[in-house]
């Protein structure tokens, strides 16, 4: 064996020294000899990593004419095929030496296989003394035949599956080198199988099996390794990734190669987001959009090659419904940072709805694979669109009350350029809404705000969005209280008034455009814009357990309530104006009253008859009503009712005033001086001329019946001195005809038959039945 490895390397050596040198130097165009230090030093330019042949050639041929050139390539053709034909004659001339160096070498495999042989049954023999096993053929008589069974054992042949078991390592190493996986996978499952059969059938020794299990599970983990390698490398993807995790998969390591199928994925997408930056001229939107292209994308990328590769396995699942979260969440973060902020921040509703409404439309895409993602990004999302609406309707109530510190209270149509809301019926679009210049602005803000809430309905923010146009609704109510004169001081604990500014409405009319303005948003404008929230509803934007069953006017519960809760807001302001001009009626500048117990009792004591009429306090009420329900007539078209109801809480304040004044029954009741039969005559006139001019007009049954009752009251506490308040009580048409009189007076309208009244009219039968009844409970 010696003497073959010193033959083959003295063939082998001079021949290819000869060669390489002879090449050397016809490439130069040498003459003479070079020594072997010489030439490999030469050699050293063409074995470095940055030598360059066509510098190279270029440097050698540069002072060379064509002709010379022509001639040095066909002296290197005929070299070549001078170096080919030397080559091929020293593979022959060693070929014999070859051929006797691998019969040399198959020998010295077969002695390594005799030696392994027996080191496996040695290996065998301790195994079994090991587990207690007793071997007789130890025994001293035996010795003999246990060395004839060595003997026997070195000198047979090897069996075909000995033989295989002693080369499937090499096999695999050769496989695994060449990246060759599915046969390298074959050969596993193969040897798998034939080392169950081999323990099985005992074909093999103890520790020829041991070797082979050893073999197959070191090389289970070096394939293993090399997949994982090629997995995690930037340039695997696709096909590839799928077939490294897919052969992982096949070795018995799912998880691992789950996790790495996901982890490659994670860092392809890594470094495609690294060309993605938020730019301070954009309003986020198109960064909005590259990030979701790029995000959802390789979300629904990595959702195809697990369901590809992987199924759907319970484990593999939960995982990657994990993974697909936390993109998902460090998705919605950089959003958050880099566009919803900066728009939340500022009020910019409408861009932040944009982002959002981008981003939930990529993540949608994800639905066909089963995987919904939507309510990961709303719930992170939310507290910056709430931000922009807490922003955006704080901004509408700022600039509402800038604008109502210079409003003139004076009803007018919109400006021209306003544009009317998308969701206005046909039938109001003739009729445009007259509205004071403030009230117009908070309209046109509103409008504009619902439709930019809209694409947030999936978000459920309506509820919240709905409070909130509430607060700002209430906040403007106040900026309306506070314009009524007096009333700073009075409301000025009010929510959200007590550091406004506005300007004071001097005159009805402009006291009255204050209840128009909120009446007509409260009733109509703001209703009716806020159906466009009610689709959310509708549609079933919402959960059925949320859902509500809408009236005959398309409104659901929550809407009913909410218009209710605008209507407390007008009620406020109606209220403050009615309590307003109320105590402009009872109380002097000074501060002294002009409905007081004294000017009934005090009339006794005069001497002369006095000149009936009705009290001068219920007179300028009746003119003030009077004068205000014509003006509302022209502020209020349309909504008639609201102006009735107005006129009639009006007096009804005045009214419950005076049932409710302690001060004034106790002097009535109980004081010094009794009332007379002209004081009650008198208060008599004054309640009695309340229910005709409030009949069907201003008086509410409810405060009809108050009337009634103060009037008992007064003829009761005259019945105390021992009179009958029927004796000396006029009938009641006296009373009738007075009351008519100064009704006519003050309308300005004549009386209807000949300056008398008309007897068959309904408010004169009414009133007479009412005073019939009166004065027949006073008398009992």
């Amino acid at each position: 064996m010696a003497s073959a490895k010193s033959s083959r390397s003295r063939a082998s050596v001079p021949s290819g020294l000869v060669t390489t040198t002879g090449l050397y130097q016809a490439a130069n165009g040498a003459a003479g000899q070079e020594s072997g230090v010489q030439l490999a030093d030469k050699l050293k330019i063409f074995k470095t990593d940055k030598f360059d042949p066509d510098a190279y050639v270029q440097s050698k041929c540069q002072t060379m004419n064509e002709k010379e050139i022509r001639h040095l390539c066909s002296y290197l053709q005929d070299l070549k095929k001078a170096s080919a034909e030397e080559m091929r004659r020293s593979v022959y001339a060693n070929y014999a030496a070859f051929i006797r160096t691998s019969k040399e070498i198959s020998d010295l495999e077969r002695e390594l296989l005799s030696i392994r042989n027996l080191l496996s049954t040695q290996a065998a023999l301790i195994h079994g003394l090991a587990e207690g096993v007793h071997i007789d053929s130890l025994s001293p008589g035996s010795e003999c035949s246990a060395e004839d069974d060595v003997s026997n054992v070195e000198d047979r042949e090897p069996t075909d599956i000995e033989i295989w078991s002693a080369e499937f390592p090499d096999m695999l190493d050769v496989l695994l080198a060449e990246r060759r996986v599915d046969e390298a996978l074959d050969a596993l499952d193969e040897s798998e199988r034939i080392a169950a059969e081999a323990k099985q059938k005992q074909t093999l020794s103890a520790a020829q099996l041991l070797s082979l299990q050893t073999a197959i599970s070191d090389h289970r983990q070096k394939l293993a390794d090399q997949l994982a390698e090629a997995a995690c490398q930037s340039s695997t993807h696709g096909v590839e990734l799928r077939a490294a995790a897919s052969a992982l998969k096949r070795l018995g390591d799912g998880p691992r190669a789950h996790s790495l199928l996901l982890n490659a994925h994670n860092q392809r997408l890594q470094y495609n987001m690294q060309t993605i930056h938020p730019t301070s001229t954009s309003y986020g939107g198109a960064y909005t959009v590259a990030l979701s292209q790029q995000v959802f994308s390789a979300i629904a990328q990595a959702v195809r090659d697990s369901l590809e590769v992987f199924g759907n396995e319970s484990a593999y699942a939960s995982e990657l419904v994990r993974w697909c979260i936390k993109q998902a969440e460090a998705f919605a973060h950089l959003v958050k940072r880099h566009a919803l902020a900066s728009s939340a921040a500022a009020g910019g509703l409408r861009a932040a709805a944009e982002c959002v409404q981008i981003a939930i439309g990529h993540c949608s895409l994800l639905e066909v694979h089963g995987l919904s993602l939507s309510s990961v990004l709303l719930k992170l999302f939310r507290p910056s669109v709430e931000q922009a609406l807490d922003a955006n309707l704080k901004r509408i109530e700022e600039s509402t009350a800038a604008l109502a510190a210079a409003d003139d209270w004076v009803l007018m149509f919109p400006p021209s350029g306003t544009r009317i809301s998308s969701r206005t019926s046909a039938a109001t679009v003739g009729v445009q809404p007259k509205l004071s210049s403030s009230a117009h602005h908070f309209n046109s803000m509103v409008q504009d705000f619902f439709e930019d809430v809209g694409p947030l309905l999936a978000m459920q923010l309506g509820g919240s969005t709905m409070d909130g146009l509430l607060k700002v609704f209430s906040s403007y109510i106040s900026l309306l209280i506070n314009a009524l004169p007096g009333s700073m001081e009075d409301e000025a604990n009010l929510e959200g008034s007590g550091n406004k500014i506005v300007r004071i409405a001097e005159t009805e009319a402009q006291q009255l455009a204050l209840l128009a303005n909120a009446s007509l948003l409260a009733e109509e404008l703001l209703p009716r814009t806020a159906m466009k929230l009610s689709s959310m509803y509708l549609a079933g934007g919402v959960d059925d357990s949320r859902r509500r069953t809408p009236d005959r006017n398309n409104r659901i519960p929550e809407q009913r309530e909410w218009k209710r809760k605008l209507q407390r807001s007008v009620d406020r302001l109606r209220d403050s104006f009615c309590r307003q001009h109320a105590l402009d009626l009872i109380f002097t500048e000074d501060g002294d009253t002009h409905l007081s117990a004294e000017m009934y009792i005090s009339m006794d004591g005069n001497v002369e008859e006095p000149e009936w009429a009705p009290s001068p306090i219920f007179q300028e009420l009746y003119a003030k009503l009077n004068r205000m329900a014509s003006i509302a007539a022209d502020m209020f078209i349309g909504r008639e009712r609201f102006a009735t109801l107005l006129m009639m809480r009006l007096t009804e304040t005045v009214i419950l005033w005076l049932s409710e004044d302690q001060s004034f029954w106790e002097d009535i009741e109980e004081g010094p001086r009794p009332l007379g039969p002209l004081g009650l005559q008198q208060f008599y006139l004054d309640m009695q001329f309340v229910m005709l001019f409030g009949q069907g007009r201003f008086l509410s049954r409810h405060v009809h019946q108050v009337v009634i009752d103060i009037i008992e009251r007064a003829m009761a506490a005259f019945s105390v001195s021992g009179m009958n308040p029927d004796s000396v009580l006029p009938s009641d048409d006296w009373f009738v005809d007075i009351a008519q009189e100064v009704i006519s007076r003050i309308s300005g309208k004549a009386r209807l038959v000949n300056g008398d009244r008309e007897l068959n009219s309904p408010t004169a039968s009414v009133s007479a039945q009412s005073l019939s009844s009166v004065r027949s409970h006073g008398s009992t």
